[in-house]
């Protein structure tokens, strides 16, 4: 299935799309996309046999003529990162290939829908883009013994655009929050896709164009560390909650990899993203 959330900014409504690309309406379902849902396999059994209803039992059309799409997972309880987790992107950036996962964290609070507008933090100069693979957990998981076990804690995949301010994140001391945690940072969406719908997370092409420009183009099989083993390496340090979501690398392409000057972002700039069956993201950035 395809789940999504539509309607304006904290009043959004629970959808999915069908078949069709038709937008239907969940709320007379179930509350909302979020943890709560992913972890009761009753209730997204509901979901899935209202999906293939049809005719007059069929879940009402949404108009999507203007409809804003929201982030497509309510209440996220919080957001990992892996930093550095594809070959062609630590190469260009002059990295050691890591011997086990760098580990960061985002706060929901900068989660907004695909293509809401994006804010250029004030003073920035080196603000980045970074198209990448989320995966939201749907169930509780701790010490995993198997890549098995941490695929089955999949709910499923997003696309996150985890949007960066280099100067912030590495020239201004401590650690990378100050620049992975401004406003606006983390667009996720359009659709949460179920794990049903995604057989190898492996094998998922990963694009991002700057007005225009195709930026980034790589592939998930270039991952260092991959799907499964980032969920049961994670599960290691701390749980993982239905609910949660992981941002899991960046290919090579972002500005910061680039030859002097660098093409960082600045308002006016438009931002466009996909991921092979995850949908697309298109942003405006603007000044904070």
């Amino acid at each position: 299935m395809k789940l999504l959330r539509v309607g304006p900014s904290g009043a959004e409504r629970p959808a999915l799309l069908d078949q069709n690309g038709t937008l239907r309406d969940l709320s007379a379902l179930v509350p909302d996309i979020d943890g709560a849902l992913l972890a009761d396999e009753a209730a997204l059994a509901r979901v899935r046999e209202a999906a293939a209803a049809e005719g007059d039992d069929a879940l009402p059309a949404i108009e999507d003529g203007g409809v804003r799409i929201g982030p497509p997972l309510g209440r996220i309880g919080k957001i990992v990162c892996i930093g550095l987790n594809y070959h062609g992107h630590a190469t260009e950036t002059g990295a050691a290939i890591p011997e086990e996962p760098i580990v960061f964290m985002k706060a929901p609070d900068t989660v907004v829908g695909p293509d809401d507008t994006v804010l250029v933090p004030r003073g920035s100069v080196k603000t980045d883009w970074e198209v990448e693979l989320a995966i939201v957990i749907g169930r509780t998981a701790r010490y995993l013994d198997s890549h098995e076990d941490a695929l089955a804690a999949v709910a499923g995949y997003a696309i996150a655009h985890d949007v960066s301010e280099r100067a912030f994140q590495i020239e201004r001391g401590g650690q990378w929050d100050k620049g992975k945690n401004c406003e606006t940072f983390n667009p996720l969406g359009p659709w949460l896709v179920t794990a049903d719908e995604v057989p190898d997370p492996q094998a998922l092409g990963l694009r991002l164009w700057v007005n225009g420009e195709l930026e980034q183009s790589g592939s998930t099989a270039d991952q260092i560390f991959g799907v499964a083993e980032v969920v049961r390496y994670l599960s290691q340090f701390m749980t993982l909650y239905p609910g949660d979501v992981i941002n899991t690398g960046t290919p090579a392409g972002v500005a910061m990899g680039r030859p002097e000057p660098k093409p960082y972002l600045r308002a006016g700039d438009v931002v466009e993203l996909e991921i092979d069956g995850l949908g697309r993201q298109r942003q405006e950035f603007k000044d904070a």
